[in-house]
């Protein structure tokens, strides 16, 4: 299959609100030639990392809109216009290849159509961006409600995080020190060519110059190392984890934080890990199997105390929310399209009803460690005091970290270009048992 058919198909999933890029990308990759699998991909997170941007000048180029069920044909002009002013390939091959499509899609009257706009595109759409800059929406390539949520939140940093948003995110290393320190897995990885350095926060945090294949790292498969963002590696140490404690990793999947839990602390007696839907467990058991490690793993949903919890306490728990994930849009572009301004409140609403139910299950005196991949304080810093407010016998601890930005509750990490993803942390400690 063309690599922009299969870009565009997946696509179209994600446009028509059907599926994630996660989700309707791996059926489109296994339908192309391996040698073209690199492209597919770049064209499908490429456009939807431009999306908003791209919208908007296909708006000006064309006369009406798409129809609903012509959404593969929509999808498949922005896989053109990505083409055309995101990547290097000549204009000529872009257009006749992207035009070329339409037949596959049994829609040979979208011909016609595309060639005359990305035509057109070609030869005036600079000019046309340009006119349209002053627009934060072309500017930012972000959708309008995240744009001005950000810009409201974050009035000084708002355009720096759009443009981490936008960029190609490192890839970062995590040592697992069961094996290996830091500074010895440093030196293979200059042994084996590969050049990286230390992340700033995480004390097992590696960054690399360039991205490679995991199979090329030296001791992969066998344990030595994983690949996980320096902002998800602060949970482990942040936990004050002890031998003998028993510890809730809540919403686990797909496991890393699971995993350094236990290489961050060999003596634990039991990790419990949760997650709503078993086959997201499926992945949690292969990460867990390769290095080696244990966990119960249970699918449930996590308010569920009563189908799961077994009556004995927690010593630390971990409840990595479920949220918005806009701290890690330049991972997953599709967040712009997927995720909208209503879905906000309601994720608010169900990391208050989590962190309500869990409480019940630490015991005085225990921690509990709230995260999130989210960039809005109506998820992290504003659940948390309301949180307070209703549950007497909890109490705010610091953070020892220095990395992000105090709030009035917890620390925020913001997107930074070369570093860390978005990410939150607030640390509960219970002082009392609820009454009643």
């Amino acid at each position: 299959m063309n690599p922009r058919l299969a870009a565009a198909r997946a696509l179209a999933a994600v446009l028509s609100g059907k599926a994630s890029l996660n989700s309707s990308l791996p059926a489109q990759l296994d339908k192309v030639d391996e040698r073209d699998r690199g492209l597919t991909q770049d064209l499908a997170f490429g456009t939807a990392r431009w999306q908003p941007r791209l919208e908007l000048l296909a708006e000006k180029l064309l006369q009406k809109p798409f129809k609903a069920a012509d959404c593969d044909v929509q999808a498949l002009l922005l896989v053109g216009l990505y083409q055309l002013f995101y990547t290097r390939i000549p204009a000529h091959a872009a257009i006749g290849e992207t035009v070329g499509c339409a037949d596959k899609l049994k829609k040979p009257w979208a011909k016609a159509l595309l060639n005359a706009v990305l035509r057109r595109a070609q030869r005036e759409g600079q000019e046309i961006l340009a006119g349209m800059e002053r627009d934060p929406v072309v500017r930012t390539a972000h959708p309008r409600w995240l744009q001005k949520s950000l810009k409201a939140f974050w009035p000084e940093q708002w355009e720096a995080i759009c443009a981490a948003n936008n960029a190609h995110p490192p890839m970062i290393l995590r040592v697992n020190r069961r094996h290996h320190s830091r500074d010895a897995y440093l030196a293979l990885l200059a042994e084996a060519g590969i050049t990286a350095s230390a992340c700033q926060y995480s004390r097992d945090g590696i960054v690399l110059e360039a991205a490679c294949d995991v199979r090329g790292l030296p001791g992969f498969a066998d344990g030595w190392v994983s690949v996980q963002d320096e902002a998800a590696q602060l949970a482990a140490d942040l936990l004050d984890l002890a031998p003998g404690q028993r510890v809730l990793d809540a919403c686990c999947a797909p496991g890393g934080k699971t995993c350094h839990l236990l290489e961050a602390e060999q003596g634990l007696s039991e990790v419990v890990a949760i997650d709503l839907e078993a086959k997201r467990l499926t992945r949690v058991r292969e990460n867990l199997d390769r290095l080696q490690l244990d966990a119960k793993l249970i699918a449930c949903d996590a308010r569920e105390t009563a189908a799961w919890w077994d009556g004995k306490q927690f010593q630390r728990i971990l409840l990595d929310a479920p949220c918005s994930a806009t701290g890690v849009i330049r991972r997953h572009p599709d967040i712009k399209l997927t995720r909208q301004a209503d879905d906000i409140p309601a994720l608010a609403s169900l990391q208050g009803e989590l962190l309500d139910a869990l409480w019940p299950t630490l015991e005085v005196g225990g921690m509990l460690l709230y995260a999130t991949c989210s960039s809005l304080p109506t998820e992290n810093t504003e659940v948390i005091d309301a949180f307070l407010a209703r549950t007497p016998g909890a109490r705010e601890l610091d953070l020892a970290t220095a990395a992000g930005l105090r709030q009035a509750h917890g620390r925020q990490l913001l997107a930074q270009e070369g570093g860390h993803d978005g990410f939150y942390y607030a640390k509960l400690i219970k002082i009392a048992a609820s009454r009643g």
